[in-house]
């Protein structure tokens, strides 16, 4: 019975928690770009100790800051994974920004649209017309944060992982390019990279660019041919037995880096599976995928 209660009491701090943080509107409400009327209702299903959202048609982003006198100054937008059709909003996104926040830095987690032709036009260009307004949003609002404007990275789990390396890469590319949205690093966990046939996470492909998908499009999308001189510095982590997404998308995005002479690292462990984000227990090295990229932080002077 006190386990029980203390479970709950356990809980119950966890949600106040939660209710600290604040929740940003990514768009003023009737002005969503590229939404159209639909009937989808967001539904949260809550299995295996993970909180799985779908239907996401609003975006917003939670803020997770430091107290003042511990902030480093620098920042993360974190984008959870799901192959563009859920969001792993706690185990890739919460859950970070809590260790995030712990470490002096200001964490954001980024629930962007899920792509879905009922609920908006050319879906494809809707995750990072997202993520590009959350960074945006973050260095507008550096001073209310505490936040140093050229220190806010990307981060990406999975597909989430994609998300953040099409906004390293896609961020200076068509009608909604800026500067502003740029990330100054990036994080990336087992992440989609490639939409081409070989090593490609087929749902991803084609949650993200669905009825539109084409080989332009396939191409444009693929990240490591996108890689440019102006790519941020990149962090990746991998494990060799991922069995959802082939390990070779980050070995293939850290050569391109390379060939730009990008400062980055990647961490490549033999086990881990695919999806372990912060759940490492038992699953080998990849247990120090985080003190990584602890070193990796402190080195580009983000963390103390």
């Amino acid at each position: 019975m006190k386990k029980i209660l203390y479970t709950v009491s356990l809980i119950a701090l966890s949600f106040s928690a939660m209710a600290q943080n604040e929740t940003i509107m990514l768009w003023p409400a009737g002005k969503i770009p590229n939404a159209i009327p639909n009937s989808l209702e967001e539904k949260a299903v809550t299995t295996g100790g993970i909180t799985r959202l779908s239907n996401v048609t609003v975006p917003n982003m939670v803020a997770f800051i430091p107290a003042k006198d511990k902030a480093t100054g620098a920042a993360v937008l974190i984008c959870p994974g799901g192959g563009y059709g859920i969001l792993a909003y706690d185990h890739e996104g919460t859950d970070l920004a809590a260790w995030f926040k712990e470490r002096g830095i200001a964490a954001f987690v980024l629930k962007y649209r899920l792509p879905n032709e009922k609920a908006m036009t050319h879906q494809h260009e809707v995750p990072l017309m997202d993520a590009m307004q959350g960074m945006k949003m973050i260095r507008r609002n550096a001073n209310k944060y505490n936040v140093k404007p050229d220190q806010i990275g990307i981060m990406g789990f999975s597909a989430g992982g994609h998300l953040a390396a099409t906004l390293s890469t896609h961020f200076d590319r068509g009608a909604n390019a800026s500067e502003e949205a740029k990330p100054n690093f990036a994080l990336l966990l087992y992440p989609v990279i490639t939409f081409l046939p070989e090593f490609a996470h087929g749902g991803s492909r084609k949650n993200l660019l669905g009825p539109d998908e084409s080989d332009e499009l396939v191409n444009y999308y693929s990240n490591e041919l996108m890689v440019s001189s102006s790519t941020p510095p990149t962090f990746l982590v991998h494990a060799e037995d991922d069995g959802g997404v082939p390990v070779e998308n980050s070995i293939n995005y850290f050569l391109a880096l390379k060939q730009y002479k990008i400062p980055a690292e990647l961490h490549i462990y033999p086990t881990g599976g695919h999806g372990f984000a912060m759940k490492t227990a038992g699953k080998g090295s990849v247990d120090t995928w985080t003190q990584a990229m602890e070193n990796f932080l402190k080195s580009r002077n983000l963390m103390k």
